[in-house]
Formats: C-alpha cells, structure tokens, sequence
C-alpha cells in the first residue's frame, strides 16, 4: 500500500492505477478505524480494481464544542488495518495541504442539510460538502462508498453529487453493528463501561418505534413514547427522534412512503447517532 501526503505525488500514484486498468472506489474517513470503516473496504474492493482510502481530521465540519481535538488518531494503526484490507493506496493529507492559506470556497447543500443534525450542529454538512468535494476532485473516484449509519450524511453527498454532475457512483453501506446492536462507531471509545450498556438502549428503541409505527400507530405517539423510554434507560437527554422520507428527509407525520426512523442522542458528552429504514 501507497502512502501519500500530497496532492502532486498523490496525483501521480493514482494515474498509475489508472494504467494499471480497472475502476477506483474511494472511502473518505477520518481515521480511527473499526470493523465499520472495515466493512466499507470490504465493499468498495469488490466493487473495483483499486480502493483508495482517505483518513483526514476535517476541522471545518466540527463546532466550536465539539471534540476536534480530542478526535483519536492513530494513523499507523490504521495504516496495518489498510494493508491487510488490500487497499492499494491510503491518502492521509495534512490540514496545510486540504486548506492551504487563503483558502475561502465552501460548499452548502440546501434542503437535506437542514433539519436532524442541520439544527444541531450548524455549518456541519458544509465542512461535509466541501472536503468530500475536494476529496473526490484530487482522487477522480469511479465509486465512493459511505456508511448508513450517517444518513443525513450520505443524502448530502448524494445531492451535492446529482447537483454538481460529479461523475462517481455514491454506494451506501449497511450500518454495522456491535453484538448488541450498537452501531460501531469511533466516538464509542468514549464511553465509560456503565455508559456503554446503557447506549445498548438506543438501537433497541428504534427497532420497537419502528415496529410500532409499521403496525399503525400514530407517528407522534410514538416518537414521544420512544423518545421518553431513552430518558428512562438513562439517556441525558434527545436531540431528536423523528421519521423522514428516505430521499429528502422531510418530516412525516405518517407512514404513508418509505421513510427512516432517525435519532441523536447524549450519554455524558458523546453524542451517539443511529437509524433504522421504516417502510410501510
């Protein structure tokens, strides 16, 4: 595996898999890597010839309370992952590099930005947007694949993609999950051991709201049912639960296309993100 830290080296690296033949498939991450970021390896190696994978700590989609510096890191680990995942090349660019001095672009996706983590972490899905843009335009990817676990994520990529004309294919990835369901995830290192068997609550509750909400019960009955029990379980608090078209992630008050059930929620300081596909 390939190690770059420059765009013109990088540049250089992946023409070379280009004449080699056969297609590129990227997966962006930010590192500290876990059996999910695993699986999306996994998935993008048998989609293509050749799989890049980036791990950048974006500044620009972290709030100005959230934990860019507490962020783990652990490149070299993460490097022995890659290679015994067959990725042929691993771009890991410094911030100097991705926002060289005098940097000004941004990008904004209207519409699937808003609203869930929109509200909550204002400026988050343009960081997003924007590094997933540069990525794509220094890596020239054939297929990119993301996880579900970050829905509103994945929907912002796929429109900035449609409305840009970019030409990769965006592959969504099954969330996958602990043995109790929890979704993998970095931030779960910072649960302490009592926090972790509370967090189980979390995936247990979206399976029984959606299962309620399949069989016809009101929406909002049971998005406050559900969204009380996770208090109950020992959840500090809900940033929000709610059921949304699967395309736009609008609000639904009803069942009545397919949608996905969505929830942030707070152990002490980590924030804990899943979702589960609702349909009628």
């Amino acid at each position: 595996m390939q190690i770059f830290r420059d765009v013109r080296s990088l540049r250089a690296g992946i023409a070379a898999l280009r004449a080699d033949g056969g297609r590129i498939a990227m997966v962006p991450t930010m590192g500290a890597l876990h059996a999910g970021h695993m699986a999306l390896v996994a998935r993008a190696r048998a989609l293509a010839e050749h799989v890049v994978v980036s791990i950048f700590v974006n500044p620009t989609q972290f709030g100005p309370r959230e934990d860019l510096a507490a962020y783990p890191r652990r490149e070299a680990q993460d490097a022995q992952m890659l290679e015994a995942g067959r990725v042929a090349a691993l771009w890991a660019p410094s911030v100097e590099v991705m926002y060289p001095q005098g940097f000004s672009s941004s990008i904004h996706v209207a519409g699937v930005s808003e609203g869930l983590d929109g509200d909550w972490r204002p400026g988050h899905f343009d960081g997003v947007a924007t590094v997933v843009a540069k990525l794509f335009g220094q890596v020239r990817p054939d297929i990119a694949c993301f996880g579900e676990k970050d829905f509103q994520q994945l929907a912002v990529i796929r429109q900035m993609v449609r409305d840009l004309d970019l030409d990769v294919e965006i592959v969504g990835v099954e969330t996958q999950r602990d043995d109790d369901g929890l979704a993998l995830s970095s931030r779960n290192a910072y649960l302490s051991d009592n926090a972790r068997a509370i967090a189980a609550a979390l995936p247990e509750t979206l399976v029984m709201a959606g299962e309620a909400i399949m069989a016809g019960n009101p929406v909002a009955d049971i998005i406050a049912e559900a969204t009380e029990h996770l208090i109950e379980c020992g959840f500090d608090s809900v940033d929000y639960l709610a059921l949304c078209d699967v395309g736009t992630l609008a609000p639904l008050a009803s069942l009545d296309r397919p949608a996905r059930l969505l929830v942030a929620a707070r152990l002490g300081s980590t924030r804990l993100i899943d979702n589960i596909a609702v349909n009628p």
